[in-house]
């Protein structure tokens, strides 16, 4: 009989197969879950940033799961020691039993040694089904919190989608209401166009068919030697008869353009490219904008209102010939009128 429980014992100490198993699932279920996490931090990060809030919440719980799985894994490992140090306990013991197995016969006193041996042997067993049993109720937590990060994500998913069904509304009412802004803008240039060429045809008229008076493009274009004298961004005295009859038809065509329509007349300063660097006018932009100063404040004068009115100056950046000759520089000095929205 004490042979029979001590074959017993050894068929009963050989568990290895299924630690083996149980920690070749482990490993899965960690690889698994840490494809998991990449696969969240991937969709999280494609989300709207209205979102942000549940992210963050939900990244703070993915490191807790991470912290506790690289636990587990290390837990892991000890467990694998343990096990690895336990089949070489059971291996000398295995061998041990054998030797005693046959000395049986002849030395029958020692049986109860061996014996002894054995419930050791299996107390340690039971120790180790413990430790495996642990593990196994550690394991069937982490697929508890993975069935709830599951449920979370499959919430996430559903927000977004709704997310994304009203963006794509509101982007198709934004498309639509560009579209139309577009096609009213587009009708406003074209009647402020209208008016431009009629404007410059009733000042082309007024001023007379004079050389230095010019229409180029959407420009009415003033040589600024008509206006000023060389150097300087005071009005000629002879000028302003010629002012007067911009002024005045300004100031009819403010009363032709309707009032839904946000125009105004820039006056535009240009010099040609020689350098000037006096006390009053360091450069040729502030001569250049002076200059259009100039005629503005004159119009405001003769009665133009001034939100109608803009000075710019550009100085010799925008030049009508690129050449260097006298006649290029004298187109290049000029005075030019747009007719343009606000």
């Amino acid at each position: 009989m004490s042979l029979a429980r001590a074959r017993r014992g050894r068929y009963q100490a050989n568990y290895w197969p299924g630690f083996v198993d149980m920690l070749s699932t482990l490993l899965l279920v960690v690889t698994f879950l840490m494809s998991l996490f990449m696969l969240t931090n991937f969709i999280v990060s494609q989300a709207a940033s209205g979102k942000d809030t549940m992210l963050s919440r939900l990244n703070r719980q993915l490191s807790e799961l991470t912290e506790l799985l690289a636990l587990e894994h290390s837990k892991k490992e000890s467990v694998e020691d343990s096990l690895a140090a336990l089949q070489a306990t059971l291996t000398d013991k295995d061998k041990e039993n054998q030797r005693l197995t046959g000395l049986l016969g002849d030395a029958g006193g020692k049986t109860q040694g061996a014996e002894d041996r054995a419930r050791t042997l299996g107390g340690q067993l039971d120790t180790q089904k413990k430790i495996t049993n642990d593990a196994l109720a550690k394991v069937e937590m982490l697929n508890q919190q993975l069935a709830a990060l599951r449920l979370q994500l499959a919430a996430i998913e559903e927000a977004l989608s709704a997310s994304e069904a009203k963006d794509k509304d509101s982007q198709a009412k934004i498309a639509d209401l560009g579209q139309r802004l577009n096609v009213a803008l587009a009708k406003k240039v074209q009647e402020l166009a209208r008016y431009r060429s009629d404007f410059f045809g009733k000042l082309r008229e007024a001023l007379g068919d004079r050389p230095d008076f010019q229409i180029v493009g959407d420009r009415f274009v003033f040589a600024s030697d008509v206006l000023f004298d060389s150097g300087s961004a005071e009005l000629k005295t002879e000028a302003t008869s010629q002012l007067d009859k911009l002024a005045d038809a300004l100031k009819q065509l403010e009363t032709q353009i309707p009032p839904d329509i946000a125009w105004v007349m820039r006056i535009d300063g240009h010099t040609d490219i020689k350098p000037i660097a006096t006390p009053e006018f360091p450069s040729n932009w502030e001569l250049s904008s002076a200059r259009a100063i100039s005629v503005v404040r004159y119009l405001m004068q003769d009665g133009v209102p001034a939100n109608r009115l803009v000075a710019a100056g550009f100085g010799e950046f925008q030049p009508i010939d690129p050449a260097t000759s006298d006649e290029a520089l004298r187109k290049n000095r000029r005075i030019e009128l747009k007719l343009t929205e606000r």
